[in-house]
């Protein structure tokens, strides 16, 4: 890895630019039964409630954005277990490429749905026994396409950052802010708009229990590689996080927290109960981890990223009804 290739707060700024008009700003809300159950005022940045149902359209689309018109012309590849996707098939459809997505052969049938409905060329794989990572290469190869991964790539990771540029500059510093991570590419571009915006926020990445490999990794200090863990958080099953987004947030955050899937479902049964919203459950690490620590966030200022609302509504009133 190159320091040169890590993107800045500048790249953000860029991406916000390029995305404007095309990404929602999506809305900051509260619930008046959380402040009172922390004793904190929490934010909730509902990036569910952005163009495919999650924050990746926000990278996806600065990427795409920037391929030169040969690239256009062959196509993107990608994979993903489905918020990206759905992001790079719609982006691709918006400006006119063709898009080729490895996904998982038990994704969620709603994201899979999705892919194929904005134009997606869905190729299946077994996550557990495939590395899908060299399948993409593969076809980029073999085809010509370009590559875009999910969240190891600096135009990816500047256009994430936006959603936490429009969170802070809505409603101002925060005194912390809670981010789910998978890969890193949100947690790491939350990262560049936070240390600009909000230095002395304390920023915290979240990630499924059964798949800490981001917290062994900003404890070592070297990227450590698990098998693919087994959690409801179907987006944040990554095996380990990404150079350059390691890069990032060994530096700019402060710790790596983990949410059970039990603590999960019971963040998404009280979005849908209290604030009549589907949350999916990597979508709630950010809030799962937040309600975990209300003692010592008695008082302060809380942010939530919600990443996502894709999920199968069968498996959503079943998750529920546990």
């Amino acid at each position: 890895m190159q320091t040169m290739n890590l993107p800045d707060y500048d790249a953000v700024l860029a991406a916000a630019e390029r995305i404007r008009g095309h990404a929602h700003r999506t809305p900051v809300l509260a619930s008046r039964t959380l402040d009172d159950e922390l004793g904190a005022r929490v934010y909730f940045k509902c990036e569910n409630l952005q163009r495919m149902g999650a924050f990746k359209f926000r990278g996806a689309f600065n990427a795409l954005s920037r391929f030169d018109a040969a690239q256009r012309r062959a196509g993107v590849v990608t994979f993903s277990s489905g918020n990206h996707a759905q992001a790079i098939a719609l982006s691709a459809r918006i400006l006119g490429m063709p898009a080729t997505i490895v996904m998982p052969n038990d994704a969620p049938a709603a994201k899979v749905a999705a892919t194929r409905g904005y134009g997606g060329n869905v190729v299946l794989y077994d996550r557990y026994k495939e590395d899908r990572e060299q399948i993409g290469r593969d076809l980029a190869r073999k085809h010509g396409l370009t590559l875009v991964p999910p969240f190891d790539h600096a135009d990816v990771i500047a256009g994430q950052g936006t959603a936490a540029k429009e969170l802070l500059e809505e409603v101002g510093p925060l005194d912390a802010l809670f981010v789910p991570l998978g890969g890193g590419g949100l947690l790491a571009g939350t990262a560049l708009a936070t240390r600009a915006l909000a230095p002395q926020c304390r920023l915290y990445g979240v990630e499924p229990e059964a798949g800490n490999d981001g917290q062994q990794s900003f404890r070592s200090g070297a990227i450590v590689h698990i098998e693919t863990p087994r959690t409801i958080a179907d987006g944040a099953q990554t095996a380990h996080l990404g150079e350059l987004t390691f890069a990032i947030i060994r530096n700019a955050v402060d710790d790596i927290l983990t949410a059970s899937d039990a603590e999960l479902v019971e963040c998404m049964r009280f979005a849908a109960e209290r604030m009549k919203l589907v949350f999916e459950p990597t979508g709630c690490l950010g809030f799962a981890a937040a309600r975990a620590r209300r003692e010592a966030l008695r008082g302060a200022r809380v942010g939530v990223i919600v990443s996502g609302g894709n999920v199968d509504l069968a498996r959503f009133c079943q998750l529920l009804v546990q």
